[in-house]
Order: structure tokens, then C-alpha cells, then sequence
């Protein structure tokens, strides 16, 4: 039986979240939620499903067993939790909430109402990024002493009303896409622990609180360590991970004209100590073609009541932490320690 997706917020990436679910084996697109009627009268049309402009209308149906959400950040705890309060399990994009407290309330509402949440951290269901995880998994390169992860782009799409650049809205440049490279290292380093400490620099060309250029260094325990180099400043779209194992390494690089080309080059390099090789990626990478791949994931994982990949509400709740001792230390030019996560 498929499962009944509703999904809330209809921007340039709810679209293609809209497109994802309606070509996903056991899902069902039953309604979206849009922001204005003009926008309600394009999804009713292209997508052939009820519409709304207040989302709590959308959350009173009973055929909808899971709400995707894919809004700005600063609405994300709130839909999150109304959503979960009406028995829905929950896709939320990143970051999974502004701060720490406010994840925290999220969580509340995923044990009171014993649902599922899953926060859109699409890099873990990636052909080529959970491919590095795999290797690391199966011993591949020995336990992983070293990560880096860089990301050189372009700036930001302003975003509905220019939500992506207004700091009371976004948060912070941090949350917005560092918060998946985050995310990524501490899912490289799981087999280690959590990170202990995080000491971070940003700067930019302009002024104001948000800063094109950012850099981490996260530091996990037995003296294993994570770097993430992020700038705004850039062209086009160019990320690679290279990670250092005690057996071995990998390198892994996305290269594209923008985050969602359609036809993107990538590779994947492993070398065991003795010769490098490169690793075939059967299937496209690219968050295009990955978000249908979470939506898949989502769909097994409310059959199942589970998911391999998929980044839990904890999951996400760590990585918004790093990204405010982040900010907090560039402020304060300082390391700032990570306090041990609880969950």
C-alpha cells in the first residue's frame, strides 16, 4: 500500500521534492502546501493534487502518513512539531532547527507521539558520498584518523523574499550548507565517537553577520580530526572529501555548474595502503537525483521502522551543535568544546 505524502513548502527545492515523491515507488503525493495561491494553482495543476496555503488544514488529513518539509529554516520547529502532534512522521529538511533547545523540542515531540523523524541530510544516500561510508564500514581503510571536506561555489539563491539572506530567518551562512559537511564527518567518524571540540574562522568580502568564507576544525577523540573549508566567493560547484584511514584513504570529488546539474562528473579513488583504484559509482550523485533517493529511503524506513542511512532527529540535533559552537567560536576567536550529546 503506498504511503500518503503531504508536503509543505513549494519553493524552487519543494519542487523538486514534489517530483521526487510523485516518482517514487510506494508513495503517493496527496496534497502541498504552498505560500501564496499562485503558487497553490501551479502544484494543483503540474501535480494534479489538492493545495493549501495554511498548513494545519494540510495535517488534518487522514490519508497523509508522512509530511515532507521544505521550508525555511527559522519555520522548520514549528511545522515539525504541529506535524508530529498530528501523527505524521516527519521528513524535515536541513538544518533540522535554528538551535539546540529548539531541536530538543522537536525530539520531545517524536517520543511523545512515538513517529519517525528523518532530517534531509541527502549526502548520506548519495552513490558516491555513503559509498566512502561503506568502505570505512567494511574496514577499507582502517580506522579514520583524518577528514577533510571542501566545498568551492558560488553565493547562495536569495531564496523566497530573500529568506536565505536575512540572519533572523537563516540562522546563520552555517546552518544553511555546512551543516551537511558536518553531519558527513561525524558520519565518517561514528566508529570513533563524538566530536570534543570544534575551533572555526569565517570572513567575507562584505559586510554583515553572515560570512562567505568558513573553516572548522573538529576535533573527535584519540586525537582524530575533521577539517571543513566552505566559501561563497567562488563559481560553479566543487566538493571533494579526502579522508585518511591507519590502512589506507579515499578521495571522493562532485563537480558540477551548480548544486543541482543534471549531468555532473564525479569519482571515487581508494587506495588500500599499496595501490590506488578507482571505485565505480554505478548510479548518478547529485542532489538532483538524490533527493528521489531519499524519498525511497523514507518510505522503507516507515515500513520498516527503520533506515540504514537516513540521519536521525539526534543526528540532526548534533550537527546544529557544531554549527552554533562553530559560529560561537569565530566570534570568539576560541575553541569551544563540544558538551557530550545525551540522547
Amino acid at each position: 500500500m503506498d504511503l500518503g505524502f503531504g508536503l509543505i513548502g513549494f519553493g524552487r527545492w519543494g519542487k523538486h521534492h514534489a517530483k521526487a515523491i510523485s516518482q517514487t515507488k510506494g508513495a503517493k503525493l496527496v496534497a502541498i502546501c504552498a505560500k501564496s495561491e499562485e503558487s497553490c494553482m501551479k502544484a494543483k495543476k503540474e501535480f494534479k493534487v489538492d493545495t493549501y496555503q495554511d498548513y494545519k488544514e494540510l495535517l488534518k488529513r487522514k490519508d497523509i502518513d508522512i509530511v515532507d518539509i521544505v521550508l525555511p529554516n527559522y519555520l522548520h520547529k514549528q511545522v515539525a512539531i504541529d506535524s508530529l502532534n498530528h501523527g505524521k512522521h516527519v521528513l524535515l529538511e536541513k538544518p533540522m532547527a535554528m538551535s539546540v533547545r529548539e531541536c530538543d523540542a522537536i525530539l520531545r515531540a517524536v517520543k511523545k507521539n512515538n513517529r519517525i523523524l528523518h532530517i534531509g541530510f541527502e549526502m548520506r544516500v548519495s552513490p558516491l558520498w555513503s559509498k566512502i561510508k561503506e568502505i570505512i564500514d567494511n574496514g577499507g581503510i582502517g580506522r579514520p584518523i583524518y577528514v577533510i571536506v571542501e566545498l568551492w561555489r558560488g553565493p547562495y539563491r536569495p531564496g523566497s523574499d530573500g529568506w536565505r539572506y536575512d540572519k533572523d530567518r537563516v540562522g546563520s551562512w552555517i546552518l544553511e550548507e555546512p551543516v551537511h559537511f558536518l553531519d558527513l564527518v561525524c558520519w565518517y567518524m561514528e566508529e570513533i565517537g563524538d566530536p570534543i571540540s570544534v575551533y572555526a574562522r569565517a570572513n567575507s568580502r562584505g559586510k554583515g553577520d553572515l560570512t562567505e568564507n568558513m573553516s572548522f576544525l573538529i576535533n573527535f577523540p584519540g586525537g582524530a580530526y575533521a577539517v571543513v573549508n566552505q566559501t561563497l566567493a567562488a563559481y560553479e560547484h566543487h566538493q571533494s572529501v579526502k579522508i585518511v584511514g591507519l590502512k589506507g584513504a579515499l578521495y571522493g570529488r562532485w563537480d558540477g555548474p551548480v548544486d543541482e546539474a543534471a549531468n555532473p562528473t564525479f569519482q571515487l579513488e581508494y587506495y588500500n595502503g599499496k595501490v590506488v583504484r578507482k571505485v565505480p559509482i554505478k548510479e548518478m550523485a547529485g542532489e538532483a537525483y538524490e533527493i528521489k533517493m531519499e524519498i525511497e529511503a523514507m518510505v522503507n524506513a516507515v515500513k520498516r521502522g527503520k533506515s540504514t542511512y537516513l540521519a536521525t532527529g539526534e543526528d540532526g540535533r548534533r550537527a546544529v551543535a557544531l554549527c552554533v559552537a562553530g559560529d560561537r567560536s569565530n566570534r570568539l576567536n576560541k575553541i569551544i568544546n563540544i558538551p557530550k550529546f545525551n540522547f
